[in-house]
């Protein structure tokens, strides 16, 4: 086994190697164990300093890194761009080595320009983690989601697994394709025509734009929401007509002639993309994918910080 990640930061999926995502989720599973025990704290990272450095707007991700965090005994400073020097002028760079300079030694990003970290990754000593940037990727997402089928289902490799709605707006698409890749799942991409990336087939997935042959395929739906905070356009009629086109409910489901697994990245919008009746169903795997996602960010953040200790 893998005893140290290759990359000084996790900036993509993109950039990791399949021994990396698994020494990533052995560790996951040894700290899965933690945070289900009485006491869910461990000492890993007592004497390290962790910096959530949010330019973007956050709910799910910024409380997982945060619990994450508390749970390895890091010191943590919150940083939200909304009440920062940024809206004075300042650049990233600088406020980032300002925040360097009080001793930090990680720092957790969210920002909406793509490649936002990579650049920051040139200039700094401290390990990054990209909580995601713009519509690129999402590598915390990928590798709880995939870390999330793995259980459920025993493994990866030979999974079928489909990625439905706003493939074009989202970051989440991108990593997971990535990781599941990687670890020899087969995927496919299901949407709209006009929400699906021009030359998303060379990546290697298969595309759908029928939501029922996706899921007749598919061992795994990973339902992803219309993103319209970041649409300019309108990239279809309405709402409703989405939900009758692409909206998956359990009379749906009941209709296929197997059980198949239903993700979601949250948050989700109900009645849209997912039904109530399939969202809190035996099918889904939502919550559980929350879980995961402390256990997770505790492997990234604890095998970062051994790597700037050896």
């Amino acid at each position: 086994m893998q005893e140290q990640l290759s990359v000084k930061h996790l900036l993509g999926i993109k950039d990791l190697t399949p021994g990396d995502i698994e020494l990533i989720f052995e560790t996951a599973d040894e700290f899965k164990d933690v945070i289900n025990r009485p006491i869910k704290k461990v000492p890993s990272l007592r004497d390290v300093t962790v910096a959530n450095v949010f330019f973007e707007n956050s709910t799910r991700t910024k409380l997982s890194f945060e619990l994450a965090e508390k749970r390895l005994s890091a010191d943590i400073v919150n940083f939200s761009s909304s009440n920062s020097s940024v809206k004075k002028g300042e650049t990233l760079l600088d406020t980032v080595n300002n925040i360097l300079s009080m001793k930090v030694d990680m720092i957790v990003m969210r920002h909406a320009s793509p490649g936002a970290p990579h650049f920051l990754s040139k200039h700094i000593k401290a390990n990054i983690v990209n909580a995601g940037d713009g519509t690129h990727e999402h590598p915390t997402q990928a590798l709880l989601d995939t870390f999330s089928i793995r259980q459920r289902l025993g493994g990866v490799a030979g999974k079928k697994v489909a990625i439905i709605g706003d493939i074009l707006h989202s970051r989440v698409a991108l990593s997971n394709i990535f990781a599941l890749q990687k670890l020899g799942a087969e995927v496919m991409v299901c949407g709209p025509i006009t929400l699906l990336p021009k030359h998303i087939a060379s990546l290697g997935v298969k595309v759908e734009l029928n939501v029922r042959k996706a899921l007749e395929w598919c061992d795994v739906a990973n339902v992803l929401r219309i993103q319209l905070e970041r649409q300019q356009i309108k990239y279809f009629p309405s709402l409703r007509e989405y939900s009758l086109y692409y909206g998956i409910n359990k009379k749906l489901l009941d209709s296929l002639n197997k059980e198949i697994v239903i993700m979601h990245p949250g948050p989700i919008n109900r009645g849209v993309e997912l039904n109530s009746d399939v969202a809190d169903s035996d099918h889904a795997i939502i919550l559980d994918q929350v879980e995961n996602g402390v256990a997770v960010r505790m492997a990234v953040l604890y095998l970062l910080a051994s790597l700037s200790k050896n």
